[in-house]
């Protein structure tokens, strides 16, 4: 009977939040973020996740959100984050890890790694930021 007030109450109170956070624009489509990417000659920054990994959800909200470095990753990178168990295909023979979440950073064009992956706890703000400095001076 309230729900519709009650949901349009929480959306007037985070929309603000929602609009003002700093976050990473993903794509969650590898072909069209491959597509992206070499239309626009920019580096692929690959996220690979898992189903209900909280470790993954916590590595998203802490290490690619409200970070110096993410409106960086947004004008000169293209980022996908892809499901492990997802129904849409990604190359998984050239993103191939057993650990949750992977992040790769890739020049499609050339189908190369232009940094080794960072694999679990090692994504961390100092790794990325370190990472993103690197590839973009």
């Amino acid at each position: 009977m309230y729900t519709q007030p009650l949901k349009l109450f929480w959306l007037w109170l985070f929309f603000p939040l929602i609009v003002s956070a700093n976050f990473v624009h993903w794509e969650g489509d590898y072909d069209i973020a491959h597509q992206k990417v070499l239309n626009e000659h920019k580096p692929l920054l690959v996220l690979v996740i898992k189903k209900d990994s909280t470790n993954s959800e916590n590595i998203i909200k802490n290490v690619f959100m409200n970070q110096p470095y993410v409106k960086r990753i947004n004008q000169e990178m293209v980022a996908v984050i892809v499901m492990y168990e997802g129904s849409k295909s990604y190359p998984v023979e050239m993103y191939y890890t057993t650990v949750f979440p992977t992040l790769f950073f890739v020049d499609s064009g050339r189908e190369l790694f232009l940094v080794k992956p960072v694999y679990g706890n090692a994504i961390s703000v100092k790794v990325i930021e370190e990472k993103v400095i690197e590839l973009l001076q």
